[in-house]
């Protein structure tokens, strides 16, 4: 099969097109003949060997995939081969023409959602499920959430989630014009970074009382400043340093207002718990009934890759972008 290979950390120019044997599924495993990988921010961390999550190399990259089983190994029931699947390669693989990936978390896919749109949804959707629903508890009219990059895959899709469930959403970018997307699909403002000091108009919209519940993938000192403007005994949920670490003492920043903190690994999120197959079955349902819209920028071959991800990096990207390894 061909697949995109990382032998050592760095640049775009890292992500090398090779042949190698096809993977065999293990336990619990199956084969997926790969349709469309999801390309993450996280793939460029891996990348650049920065993922706060270990990582062996050389390895193949992506961890969202689309496509249809191939096989099943031992101890798999419940699916068969035929059939169309999204599926979540924890220890990468995606960016191949088949990928093997755990049964446990297989999303079976529904007649009316493409394989495309099946690479796009997972990680980003479920992501934003988790935060607001799992991790915070629940989302209504009463809340007022502030979505950092909420241009971004993540951010659209906590967008869209909080608004169909009536919260009101406010937004940062540092990318002029990636706030049009947000605000088409709801958000109510969307600052600038550049050119506007969030936690003024964040305070100033929320007339001092500062926001519910903070969702931030920026990590360093917008992270820093995003406790901020959270209420007393409000929520703060990171999910990504992409502009590096933040500071080390969070205790310094929940102290003077009782604030919680969660760091969310989409990944520790248990395939048999409830309230796995309830984003699911939430996310598909969304995307079905057509409130839950899934973006797509770019579709890449598999040698273009590098590309791919250079594009990512220049972020003005508000979707995503996929590579497409098959039919």
């Amino acid at each position: 099969m061909k697949a995109v290979v990382i032998h050592a950390t760095g640049g775009p120019e890292q992500l090398a097109l090779a042949e190698l044997s096809d993977p065999v599924p293990g336990l619990g495993e199956v084969l997926i003949d790969v349709a469309f990988a999801g390309c993450n921010w996280a793939d460029t961390q891996v990348r650049m060997g920065i993922y706060p999550h270990h990582m062996t190399y050389p390895m193949i990259l992506g961890f969202e995939v689309s496509g249809t089983v191939a096989a099943l190994g031992p101890g798999v029931s419940g699916v068969k081969v035929g059939d169309r699947v999204a599926a979540f390669p924890e220890k990468g693989g995606a960016y191949a023409e088949k990928c093997v990936a755990a049964a446990s978390g297989l999303i079976k896919l529904p007649d009316g959602i493409t394989l495309e749109t099946a690479a796009a949804f997972p990680i980003q959707a479920l992501t934003a499920y988790h935060m607001l629903w799992t991790i915070h508890g629940g989302i209504g009219p009463s809340d007022t959430v502030l979505v950092n990059a909420v241009g971004g895959g993540v951010g659209l899709m906590c967008t869209q989630l909080a608004v169909h469930a009536g919260a009101i959403v406010i937004g940062t970018t540092g990318t002029p014009g990636k706030e049009a997307r947000a605000l088409e699909y709801g958000a109510s403002r969307v600052v600038q970074t550049k050119t506007e000091d969030f936690e003024t108009a964040v305070l100033d919209f929320t007339t001092g009382r500062g926001v519910d519940l903070a969702i931030d993938s920026y990590g360093a000192t917008m992270l820093d400043r995003t406790f901020n403007v959270v209420r007393r005994l409000g929520h703060v949920i990171s999910i990504g340093e992409a502009e590096g670490q933040p500071l080390k003492n969070i205790r310094e920043r929940i102290l003077p207002r009782s604030q919680t903190f969660t760091r969310l690994h989409l990944g520790h999120v248990d395939h048999d718990l409830p309230a796995w197959q309830a984003g699911i079955d939430h996310v598909l349902e969304g995307i079905a009934a057509g409130w839950l819209k899934v973006p797509v920028e770019g579709v890449f071959p598999l040698e273009a890759a590098a590309d791919m991800h250079r594009r990512l990096e220049g972020r003005h990207v508000a979707g995503k972008l996929l590579l497409k390894a098959g039919v």
